[in-house]
């Protein structure tokens, strides 16, 4: 079995699984926003929050580093000279702040302390989409 190919594909399940929780958990934040008055409604959105990131993103994102540090491994520590995988790994490190900020709307949504609107949930919504998009063209056509 050829090991590059077993941890790229490995790699690539875990940046869909972790874009995909990037993708939703803000829209789940902006119900939960537009529903703040609802307690059984705000409930049922905190576990599917709270399930969203601990048990999906976080797992995701730490394989996702994981699997593509070990790309790196094998294709040659040289590569990190290549501007393309510089700048992929800078939009990483973001998506991973992201991440994390996300955590921290989520403890401020459950704790009742969110000041942020359903609309700055749904324009953040786009961050990882336009990074997304960024990372798969450097990814795929390695232009610098």
């Amino acid at each position: 079995m050829n090991m590059y190919l077993l941890f790229k594909s490995l790699h690539l399940i875990a940046v869909i699984a972790w874009m995909a929780g990037l993708l939703y958990l803000p829209r789940i934040f902006v119900y939960h926003v537009e529903n703040k008055q609802k307690k059984e409604t705000t409930d049922v959105f905190e576990v599917m929050e709270r399930r969203l990131f601990y048990y999906i993103m976080r797992p995701a994102m730490i394989f996702t580093w994981v699997f593509g540090l070990v790309l790196i491994y094998l294709n040659g520590i040289e590569v990190f000279s290549q501007l393309w995988l510089q700048i992929k790994i800078v939009l990483i490190i973001l998506l991973s702040a992201y991440n994390d900020y996300l955590g921290k709307c989520l403890n401020a949504l459950k704790s009742s302390t969110n000041t942020r609107s359903a609309r700055f949930f749904r324009i953040i919504n786009e961050i990882p989409t336009v990074i997304l998009i960024i990372i798969v063209f450097l990814a795929i056509f390695k232009p610098i």
